[in-house]
């Protein structure tokens, strides 16, 4: 299917900060949810390895497989006519040699409709990052809470290490990231990566001075059960609602009903 001439591309994306507009990313991980995000206007659609939670109902992200995070891309680049599809790239997709990091990522935008895939990392991951986009597949950078390496950040914590993240971040801005999330990082410091970088900051948990911002669809909608965290705002309690509309059709079955006349057929 040929790319819709209306679909925001990477650099329209970037132009966005230049221009002072303020970005919008959600997560989708399947058709009908990418539809809808996608007919609000919004400007970016993250299939995030966070589905490993989410979705599959894993601890953490470390679980999803490549094949996996095809397959819910896929889902996900069929149903966008407008947005920028952003794709994670699992754990250990991109930590593998850059030949492999090229060959997973190829395989991402190749299978998948999507523009652009999505990696933890800066210093450490410059070269791949590098790599990448000589290859002709553009990157977004993520740095701060790295989800893929909370063994090793001890938990899921704030990043305070000042130098570390702006290294991190002008790590990958230099080799070649159009964009960056920073995650869980104190306001004032994104602040300072956002005014020095000439791409877009998305922030999640790092203050309103990042030139964009991130949520996980069901934290946005209230379709968690379980805490929320505080970096998140929840729109909406569509856990509640659907429960409330789950019962009443439980309790209009054992009643005797549903299905009324207007259901059935004579």
């Amino acid at each position: 299917m040929p790319r819709d001439p209306h679909q925001l591309t990477v650099p329209e994306f970037v132009a966005r900060k230049a221009d002072g507009r303020k970005l919008t990313v959600l997560t989708a991980y399947d058709y009908p949810t990418a539809r809808m995000l996608d007919s609000t206007g919004i400007e970016g659609i993250l299939v995030g390895d966070s589905l490993s939670m989410v979705v599959q109902g894993h601890a953490n992200t470390l679980p999803v497989t490549l094949e996996e995070m095809i397959y819910h891309a896929e889902m996900v680049g069929r149903a966008v006519r407008h947005a920028l599809v952003i794709v994670d790239m699992p754990f250990p997709s991109f930590h593998l040699g850059t030949h492999r990091a090229i060959d997973s990522a190829g395989r991402i935008l190749k299978e998948t409709r999507c523009q652009a895939v999505k990696l933890e990392g800066g210093v450490e991951q410059a070269e791949t990052i590098a790599a990448l986009v000589a290859a002709g597949i553009p990157v977004m950078a993520h740095v701060g809470l790295r989800p893929q390496s909370i063994h090793q950040l001890g938990g899921y914590r704030v990043q305070r290490d000042e130098k570390q993240l702006l290294a991190d971040a002008r790590a990958a801005e230099q080799a070649g990231a159009f964009s960056i999330v920073l995650e869980c990082i104190p306001t004032g410091i994104a602040g300072r990566i956002s005014g020095e970088l000439h791409i877009p900051t998305i922030g999640i948990g790092a203050g309103r001075d990042c030139d964009g911002q991130v949520l996980v669809i069901h934290d946005l909608l209230g379709l968690h059960d379980g805490r929320v965290p505080r970096h998140v705002r929840a729109y909406a309690d569509l856990r509640s609602e659907a429960c409330r509309a789950i019962t009443r059709f439980r309790d209009d079955v054992r009643q005797g009903e549903f299905p009324g006349a207007e259901q059935a057929f004579q």
